[in-house]
Formats: C-alpha cells, structure tokens, sequence
C-alpha cells in the first residue's frame, strides 16, 4: 500500500513545486518589481518608462539613485482582482529619495502583476 501512495505523494509534491515556481516566473516577466529598503521601511516598486533603460539590475537603479539623488517610481501594493485573486498592482508614483535608502533588491512575488498602463 505504501508503494502506491510514495509515487503519487512525489508527484504531487513536485507538480506543486513546478507550479509554486511558475507563478513567480511568469510575473517577473511582464513588469520588473524592486524593493527599496530603508531603516524604516520597504517600499515595493516598479521602475517609470523613462528609467526602463535601466533594465533589471539592481546595482544599475542603485547607482542611478545615488548620482540623481532622487529617482521617481511607481509604487505597488497588493489588492484584490475582479476575478477574486490577490495581485500587486501600481499604487501611486513616488519619488525614493537616495538619502535614506539602504540598498534596492529585486523583488519577486507569487501574485499576478498588473504591468504599468
């Protein structure tokens, strides 16, 4: 009996991996979210069109933030979709001040990202 229910709990488990890793992908793909991290809070956000140049790369937003001073972004925050679902969706834009701010990650989430209009 053990037999039967190893294999069919191995590939439940792994379809349940490949999915939980497949949301993620998917939404990193469409909209790039970043994590400014301050002493006092994080702040989730996606670059402007104007700054798209800068890509992905966390060093390169750091580095635009440090010789700008300032860097203007969309801010994103989770909400709930028409469908019923959670989503991160754009909130306002901001402006992150290169004072204050400790370090710019990337950020991944395994909600559906609503991309910048």
């Amino acid at each position: 009996m053990f037999a039967v229910i190893r294999p069919i709990f191995a590939k439940a488990l792994v379809m349940g991996l490949v999915a939980g890793f497949a949301v993620p992908a998917f939404a990193a793909e469409s909209t790039k979210l970043f994590s400014f991290v301050s002493e006092n809070e994080e702040i989730v956000a996606a670059l402007t069109s104007g700054d798209a140049t800068l890509g992905a790369d966390a060093g390169a937003i750091g580095e635009a933030l440090h010789d700008r001073g300032t860097l203007t972004v969309w801010r994103y925050a989770v909400r709930k979709a028409k469908d019923g679902e959670l989503e991160q969706a754009p909130l306002k834009q901001i402006s992150v001040q290169a004072q204050g701010t400790l370090r710019v990650e990337p950020y991944t989430t395994p909600l559906r990202v609503v991309p910048l209009q």
